[in-house]
């Protein structure tokens, strides 16, 4: 087993973008975090079996993320063995939307089925949509992806669906836009941000530090 001084993260490739900047902001919060940190933009099936640490980035249609996942052959089995056995994942923006049982974003999509609930279509009366820019975080309960965050920490959004029919003991943290609107989930060894930690400043890189020093067997 890898010391927690020297991770490999990888970033799945499945043209669900933003990778290069999840994997920068990756490397930074190793950086400042004191670690050192392999961090690697991928989609072979093998080496997201044998990482320390998967990040599932994601941006765009629910549907379309989810094709782009099960489209590379072994990937998403891969990416299920690899979680199953305990391997810390984190899902950002729609990576975290995969998680939940189906989206409903052109049509009814199966997701990965990790954390209960669907992704609708945001309820926000009189509110632009998509929800794009900074928003304040409540936490629903203490967990080490969220320790010192500080007090009324923001995150950036940009999306128009959201998680719905969720588990209260699954919910880390909302935001309120038009009503309280899930933000961080976690379950297990599985985790994710509904905002884009790699673009969320100290905020963001504080959570990636967090991530990359979680030990959810430990918790």
């Amino acid at each position: 087993m890898v010391s927690d001084s020297q991770q490999s993260v990888v970033v799945i490739d499945y043209d669900g973008g933003n990778l290069a900047s999840a994997a920068r902001a990756l490397e930074e919060a190793a950086r400042l975090s004191g670690m050192a940190a392999t961090v690697e933009i991928t989609n072979d099936p093998q080496k997201v079996r044998s990482a320390d640490r998967i990040v599932l980035p994601g941006q765009g249609a629910f549907a379309d993320c989810a094709a782009g996942l099960a489209a590379v052959p072994g990937l998403l089995q891969a990416l299920n063995d690899a979680v199953d056995h305990g391997t810390p994942f984190l899902g950002i923006c729609v990576g975290m939307q995969l998680m939940a049982d189906r989206g409903l974003e052109h049509g009814e999509t199966k997701g990965l089925g990790w954390i209960t609930g669907e992704i609708a279509p945001m309820e926000a009366k009189d509110l632009r949509l998509p929800q794009m820019g900074w928003n304040e975080l409540s936490f629903t309960r203490q967990h080490p992806l969220t320790e010192g965050l500080g007090n009324h920490p923001h995150g950036y959004f940009v999306h128009s669906y959201a998680l719905t029919g969720e588990a209260s003991d699954d919910l880390l943290a909302t935001t309120d836009y038009g009503g309280a609107v899930p933000a961080i989930v976690a379950r297990a060894n599985r985790a994710g941000t509904q905002f884009h930690v790699e673009k969320s400043q100290r905020v963001g890189l504080r959570i990636l530090a967090n991530f990359l020093h979680w030990n959810p067997a430990g918790a």
